[in-house]
């Protein structure tokens, strides 16, 4: 098939690998503009654009699709379809309508459950024990068209947010080949009405430990904000990352240091075992412990 791609972050290239190796056509790869990056603010290209150009593909990077020229030149790219995953910009009517069998999204949740920005995130911090990755066909609203494809994975007790990005990505690789070479004999199933839950982006006043919480709940944050943006808390007077932790038996008042790291909640305790400190890299807790002056309660 001629495909357009759109996608800008690392979890989008496996699909356009997958894409590419499985012999179809990319007639063109859409992402978001270089942003500063890093400690000198210099212009950095998306994950999706570097790699793009490493296999020779032409690279369009709008800032909006809303445009009558930049909706011309899109369907003026005769695609088949265009495979979206995490592009980042909103599809008018007239982009959607272009290719001839339309959009197609990777979206990385059960639809309908977890339709919008932070799927992965929202489901660890909500405490499912499964998500996984739904093909679906786009349409004007959220996350809302019909799914061609789908397929359920187990989140795990001591999942993060990154480990369960590694793995949706290459499911929704997968699946997108699949989806294509099945394309014909696919009956796209409208989403259900009941089991609507919508992730929405994650907000910076969400990223705050509150120690009061049920352990349950502290570690969820953790493992769901981990590794970015991460979960945070107060260590003397420093801000201190938390990206992964256990739930343990343990009482105390909250935030009281139990003993290593093992930190009182509400109840019940958490065992930190990754940390950062402030232009630090991360480390484990024993590691961590020898640089630190611990107090006897985390804030």
């Amino acid at each position: 098939m001629r495909i357009v791609f759109m996608g800008t972050p690392a979890f989008s290239v496996p699909a356009l690998d997958a894409l590419v190796d499985a012999g179809h056509e990319i007639a063109c790869v859409y992402c978001q503009p270089p942003r500063p990056a890093g400690r000198g603010k210099r212009a950095r290209a998306a994950p999706v654009q570097a790699r793009a150009e490493a296999l020779g593909l032409p690279v369009r990077h709008p800032q909006t699709l809303r445009d009558a020229k930049e909706q011309t030149a899109f369907a003026a790219l005769d695609a088949d379809v265009a495979v979206v995953v995490a592009y980042g910009l909103i599809l008018p009517q007239p982009v959607l309508d272009a290719p001839k069998h339309g959009c197609l999204n990777i979206h990385a949740s059960l639809l309908p459950r977890w339709r919008g920005a932070a799927p992965i995130q929202r489901a660890i911090m909500a405490g499912d024990r499964k998500t996984g990755v739904s093909i679906m066909r786009m349409e004007a609203g959220l996350d809302t068209g019909p799914v061609l494809l789908s397929e359920a994975v187990e989140i795990g007790a001591q999942d993060t947010t990154g480990a369960l990005h590694e793995r949706l990505s290459a499911l929704g690789a997968r699946l997108i080949v699949e989806t294509l070479s099945r394309l014909d004999s696919l009956t796209p199933q409208p989403q259900p009405e009941d089991g609507v839950r919508y992730a929405a982006k994650i907000d910076k006043a969400e990223t705050r430990v509150d120690w009061r919480r049920p352990a349950i709940e502290v570690d969820r944050l953790i493992r769901g904000l981990s590794p970015v943006p991460g979960a945070w808390c107060r260590i003397g007077d420093e801000r201190v990352k938390l990206l992964r932790s256990r739930v343990v038996a343990g009482k105390g008042a909250p935030g009281a240091v139990l003993g290593g790291l093992v930190v009182a909640c509400g109840s019940g305790a958490v065992d930190l075992l990754v940390l950062q400190r402030p232009g630090r890299r991360p480390m484990a807790a024993e590691d961590f412990l020898r640089g630190i002056a611990l107090p006897d309660r985390l804030a």
